[in-house]
């Protein structure tokens, strides 16, 4: 029953976003992207994670997805299961039932013990119309054969499903085969010993080229407006994690940046809907 009346709220809220987007300045079209569901509030990767996301207005829920041993797809960051379960698994040593009698919500309080590991199928099944899914492919190439059938079977349409991924080949087989999709490639950002930031925005535009992605998603923490506009300049997205204060997010949204990942939706949200009423 509660997720048939989050899901109800969450169509409510798409329709009425997409009603009011109309005509708004880039800044304003940012999107506001559930990293691995609210999960500053819920236990990261789960079924309430990204239904309180979708309460909470997102307009996309990002999660993390690894290939089992058994061939299917389920939702969790890291490839062993011990930050966030009493037993200690490899992922893709384990079978989907293995990885499902996990209990990976005491971690983060006693209200939410009993939450399992979800499959990718039970994620998809969760997004309203006009709301996105963002697929953080954890695993490598072997992952696409089992996830081309998964988004098949999904019904949803093209647009709301996005891959991401650090692994360059993962984005360049998957964009071969499904160019309708939007794939962006993941970087952190770093300097090296001349204080440089590298990837250079010359050296990011170069692997987005040759590997046919939509564009380039990095850590905010060394971003600067003249590196988000080399990237557009060059006809490719930016977009940006993990960022979970709200005026660096409106900042960033400033710059170009097309979307806005952050544990914590709602006051990021709630901050730009102030900002915009301010305009």
């Amino acid at each position: 029953m509660h997720r048939l009346l989050f899901l109800a709220v969450a169509i409510l809220i798409a329709a009425c976003r997409s009603s009011n987007d109309r005509g708004l300045t880039v800044a304003h079209r940012t999107m506001i992207v559930a990293h691995r569901g609210a999960s500053h509030d819920a236990p990261e990767n789960t079924i309430p994670a990204f239904l309180l996301a979708l309460e909470q207005g997102s307009d996309a829920i990002e999660g993390d997805f690894f290939l089992t041993a058994d061939n299917e797809i389920v939702c969790i960051h890291d490839h062993r299961t011990g930050r966030v379960a009493d037993t200690d698994l490899v992922v893709e040593e384990s079978t989907l039932e293995e990885l499902r009698q996990l209990d990976v919500g005491s971690w983060k309080g006693a209200q939410w013990a009993g939450t399992g590991i979800p499959a990718l199928s039970e994620v998809f099944a969760l997004a309203p119309p006009g709301v996105r899914i963002f697929l953080d492919i954890k695993s490598g190439p072997q992952i696409l054969p089992r996830l081309y059938e998964e988004i098949e079977n999904s019904g949803l349409d093209d647009d709301q499903v996005v891959l991401i991924a650090f692994n360059a080949e993962v984005v360049r087989q998957f964009k071969e085969n499904r160019p309708q999709h939007k794939a962006y490639w993941l970087s952190g950002l770093s300097l090296d010993d001349d204080g440089n930031v590298t990837p250079s925005p010359d050296a990011a535009i170069e692997t987005l080229e040759r590997i046919g992605a939509d564009g380039f998603s990095s850590h905010h923490g060394l971003i600067t407006k003249e590196y988000i506009e080399q990237v557009l300049g060059a006809g490719f997205e930016y977009h940006v994690w993990t960022v979970n204060d709200p005026e660096r997010a409106w900042e960033l949204a400033g710059y170009g940046a097309m979307s806005i990942t952050t544990d914590v939706p709602l006051p990021v949200r709630e901050y730009f809907e102030k900002k915009r009423l301010r305009q």
